[in-house]
């Protein structure tokens, strides 16, 4: 199974749909809340290309983006295998 990394606020309805989705696909994923800052929103930034909103979504290391991406790869087909590798 696919290594799921995603960074977090707290009361954030992007985030909230973008576990949805990963759970709803039976997927186990890391989740970093960054709410208060902190090393992890600076190791976000970094990994992200500077991407400052949330969620940001990383797969085996690969920045998928944010929730719509996510949304995006789904609807297309190219989701499952990259959840699958």
């Amino acid at each position: 199974m696919a290594k799921i990394e995603v960074y977090t606020k707290a009361m954030c309805p992007y985030c909230t749909r973008a576990k949805r989705l990963l759970t709803e696909k039976g997927a186990a994923f890391e989740e970093y809340d960054i709410t208060m800052g902190g090393p992890k929103r600076a190791e976000m930034l970094q990994r992200a290309n500077g991407g400052t909103t949330v969620p940001q979504i990383f797969i085996d290391g690969r920045h998928i983006g944010g929730s719509d991406d996510l949304a995006a790869l789904n609807a297309a087909g190219k989701l499952d295998p990259l959840l699958a590798a």
